[in-house]
């Protein structure tokens, strides 16, 4: 590879920790529930990692913060070729109303008259969209890759974290088809996952690319009921999204937010689809935090979930990983992607995972 080019959503990911399960028309409530951005500091880690294997290379992005900022801070030159419609004396705004999809899509229309030899995107299911969108319309074989920064991560475009990304971007040398897809975040908001296949589209080959979430689910009725017999009093336990964690409450006696975060304690729901500082504020120890893998991914924090931040992990005392044995049999290894390194270096290892009313399996956390 020649040339790379990189464009960065800066919102992607802002609505995931305050409890908006993502930020499509929701960025002015996400910043007045005190969202960061992340996507910057994993465009720049992703970058380093390609710095680090190809110092040399010629790295085409978007100005200021949609790619030259993490370009630079990555120690490349960048070649800015585009520049996003809202910009104030050469600056954008991480969070700018402005940095929009059109943006995105500006952005990779250019890099394509660059002749580009990838497309490295940091966001979400909808920014792979935008650039997909762009790559069909252009009838182009040029591969992209994702560095995941947003709250749904359904596609099987993106690496699993964004150093295997830039790795993979710098060693590559195969491509192959993968799916582009996408959900309705509104219906999601409200419980409800309704996917679309977007596109079809060349990425590059390699291990630690994700497959594509699996929605299906077997039965959890055993593992929900040994789970509550065993529930401990003057413990707080912190429920996670998903249909196997929402049978363990439902057997508890609890309304389950499907696809938010619940805290319980001693028969008591003291938070429902919380954010990251609703649930930081109804923790007391001992806490155990529940969850369970995304199929087919193996993720069990930082796809979907990042309500459960660094700052809660680091609160409990007790993490539990549920999931029936029909899901672990599609999940080589689970995963973890909290964009804290001490974090995940704590969780990663051997792990047993509760797969029936008496059962667990080993599993192994990388």
């Amino acid at each position: 590879m020649e040339s790379l080019g990189v464009v960065v959503n800066p919102i992607a990911g802002m609505g995931g920790r305050v409890g908006l399960k993502g930020t499509d028309g929701k960025l002015e409530e996400a910043r007045d529930r005190g969202a960061e951005p992340r996507a910057p500091d994993r465009a720049r880690e992703a970058l380093e990692a390609v710095h680090r294997r190809e110092p040399a290379l010629t790295v085409v992005t978007a100005a200021t913060v949609m790619g030259e900022d993490a370009v630079r801070d990555a120690g490349y030159e960048p070649t800015v070729v585009y520049e996003p419609a809202a910009t104030t004396d050469g600056r954008v705004d991480p969070a700018a109303p402005g940095t929009t999809a059109a943006d995105t899509r500006g952005a990779v229309e250019a890099f394509l008259e660059h002749g580009v030899d990838l497309v490295l995107f940091v966001g979400g299911d909808g920014t792979a969209v935008d650039v997909a969108e762009v790559l069909e319309s252009a009838d182009e074989e040029t591969p992209m890759l994702g560095v995941p920064a947003g709250v749904k991560i359904y596609s099987s475009v993106f690496a699993v974290t964004p150093a295997d990304a830039g790795r993979i971007a710098a060693e590559f040398d195969r491509v192959g088809s993968r799916e582009v897809n996408d959900i309705d975040e509104e219906a999601y908001r409200e419980g409800e996952v309704r996917t679309q296949l977007e596109a079809v589209v060349s990425v590059p080959v390699a291990p630690n690319v994700q497959s594509s979430k699996q929605i299906a689910s077997g039965s959890v009725d055993s593992l929900a009921s040994g789970f509550a017999r065993e529930v401990e009093s003057d413990r707080t336990y912190v429920f996670g999204p998903g249909g196997t964690v929402g049978a363990i409450e439902r057997e508890l006696g609890i309304d389950p937010s499907p696809l938010g975060v619940d805290v319980w304690r001693d028969g008591e729901v003291l938070v429902r689809d919380g954010a990251e500082r609703d649930i930081l504020a109804a923790l007391e120890e001992p806490t155990t935090i529940v969850v369970s893998p995304i199929g087919g991914q193996g993720f069990v924090f930082g796809r979907g979930n990042h309500q459960l931040s660094p700052d809660v992990i680091g609160r409990a005392d007790e993490i539990e990983v549920v999931a029936s044995d029909e899901k672990l049999d599609d999940i080589d290894v689970l995963r973890v992607d909290t964009d804290d390194e001490a974090i995940d270096e704590s969780l990663r290892g051997w792990l047993q995972v509760r797969t029936g009313r008496f059962t667990t399996r080993l599993v192994k956390v990388v």
